[in-house]
């Protein structure tokens, strides 16, 4: 059975089982309270008919007077056996007959019908009746029995049949009206819940808003609070509401420290970069000027000394690293100013020639990789693969992701560079059967400087930028990047939106 879990739902469940178990009680206790009066006034006539049975007193004419009309009361009714009255002598029914009112006589009744009424003791005057059922009248009896003057036992009995209608009469109408009386109380107390929860409603669709605002990061405006009717600290919802609102405020400027902070700092790396891109081309022209002096002195014999091997190599190597500190500062400069939201260039770009340029280059830089291409033929995809975006930036997202499957692959590894057009969008799939890429690892592998040691074998430095470089170029082109990677198969994808296809030239088409 499913659970109510609305709140709404449940007071107005809860209302309605209170409201049953209140109804119930009362009305059970009111039938109980009306057969309990019922059954007095019957025993009541059966008590002051059976004395006058028993005993009939006798006027000055020697004439009696009628006995009481024990069926008037709640015990009589228009039945021919609602009254009855039997004789027994040494306890055998000598008599019986149904007594009759006013306006009827008497019946005589079978004495077989009537046998149960023997088990009845005759009592005292005001010895209180008991009820007997005699199933051959269809019918329980109040019942009273008395010894007469001559030695005989009478009985006189008044059946309940009126007085269980009336008691069930009232339970139908009970039912019936308390019935009636929950279901407009649950209607009701549905209206009146959904108003009094319509604040905390109110309260909620605040809190979705804000839960589906990008907190992680950028910039973040956190304006939605809840209003003020709602925050009212007097009432339950509004302490909810105000505190809400409090949370929001100190979340907002948390985020606004948390922003200002990133700000600093990209611009800190910003400014950095630009300073140190002259600095190191200074030290990389004048290390390659002296290389360059000393090898054209020894060259022409001009040198009087010659530059030891170890200062030769000093210089190599003060060239080799300079210059990949060089690509680490363009690196930064070049997520700094994505950051910062400048532009790119947009212009059509043929991605199946960026390709080939870049695993050309990559195979030339690595010939001990497989390098293979997977390229659509034009007749099969005549709509190309054709993007709109910055070329430049574009070429360097191919070269990134080709230099991270030679960097961190041993040599003899295939990689493959896949091209399609899918639908609205251009993917291209770069997959090595490399080692792959750890677990632990994986999900963090397109953050910045995210290292893979622990998982690809590599012959040369990292910065750990390549694939961040990746991610923010094809998101600042509206794309998508996917990494997945097992032992043997792993795999970059990136989605970027497809260029319009340009309607075909009327000269073009008739040729």
């Amino acid at each position: 059975m499913r659970r109510v879990r609305s709140l709404q739902a449940r007071i107005v469940a809860t209302t309605m089982v209170l409201l049953v178990v209140v109804c119930a009680v009362v009305g059970v206790g009111a039938a109980i309270s009306l057969r309990h009066y019922l059954q007095q006034q019957l025993d009541q006539d059966v008590m002051r008919t059976i004395g006058f049975i028993a005993d009939p007193p006798d006027d000055a004419a020697g004439r009696r007077p009628p006995p009481p009309d024990a069926g008037g009361g709640f015990g009589g009714g228009d039945a021919p056996t609602s009254r009855i009255e039997v004789r027994s002598v040494d306890g055998r029914v000598v008599s019986a007959s149904a007594l009759g009112g006013f306006r009827s006589s008497d019946q005589g009744l079978a004495p077989t019908a009537v046998d149960p009424v023997l088990a009845v003791s005759p009592g005292a005057p005001g010895q209180r009746p008991e009820t007997v059922d005699l199933p051959a009248l269809g019918s329980s009896y109040r019942l009273s029995a008395r010894t007469t003057a001559d030695g005989s036992t009478v009985y006189y009995g008044v059946s309940t049949a009126r007085m269980n209608e009336t008691v069930g009469s009232l339970a139908l109408y009970e039912t019936i009206i308390f019935g009636g009386g929950v279901l407009v109380a649950g209607i009701v107390a549905a209206f009146a819940t959904r108003a009094t929860l319509r604040p905390l409603h109110r309260v909620s669709t605040t809190a979705r808003q804000v839960a589906e605002l990008p907190l992680e990061r950028g910039e973040v405006r956190l304006e939605d609070r809840v209003p003020e009717a709602d925050a009212d600290p007097r009432t339950e919802v509004g302490q909810v509401g105000a505190a809400l609102n409090r949370m929001l405020d100190h979340v907002a400027r948390s985020l606004a420290a948390r922003q200002d902070s990133e700000t600093r700092v990209r611009r800190f790396v910003a400014d950095a970069s630009h300073e140190l891109r002259t600095p190191l081309a200074a030290i990389r022209g004048y290390s390659e000027l002296a290389r360059r002096r000393m090898e054209a002195s020894e060259a022409t014999g001009e040198g009087r000394t010659e530059m030891p091997a170890e200062v030769a190599a000093m210089l190599e190597r003060v060239g080799s690293q300079t210059e990949r500190m060089t690509l680490l500062v363009e690196d930064l400069l070049l997520l700094a100013r994505l950051d910062a939201g400048r532009p790119l260039a947009r212009e059509p770009v043929d991605l199946a020639r960026l390709v080939v340029d870049a695993v050309s280059d990559a195979h030339a830089t690595s010939p001990g990789h497989r390098w293979s291409l997977d390229l659509p033929e034009p007749d099969d995809d005549p709509a190309g693969v054709t993007v709109t975006g910055d070329p430049e930036r574009l070429h360097q997202v191919v070269a990134n992701l080709l230099a991270n499957a030679r960097t961190h692959t041993p040599p003899g590894t295939t990689v493959v560079v896949g091209l399609s057009r899918v639908g609205h969008a251009v993917q291209l799939v770069v997959r090595d059967d490399g080692p792959g890429i750890d677990a632990g690892l994986l999900p963090h592998v397109l953050e910045r400087f995210a290292r893979g040691d622990a998982a690809r074998a590599r012959s040369t430095g990292s910065t750990g930028l390549g694939l961040s470089i990746v991610s923010a170029v094809v998101t600042e082109h509206g794309g998508t990047v996917e990494v997945t990677s097992v032992p043997g198969d792993t795999r970059t994808t990136v989605t970027l939106p497809a260029a319009p296809v340009r309607a075909a030239e009327p000269a073009l088409r008739q040729a």
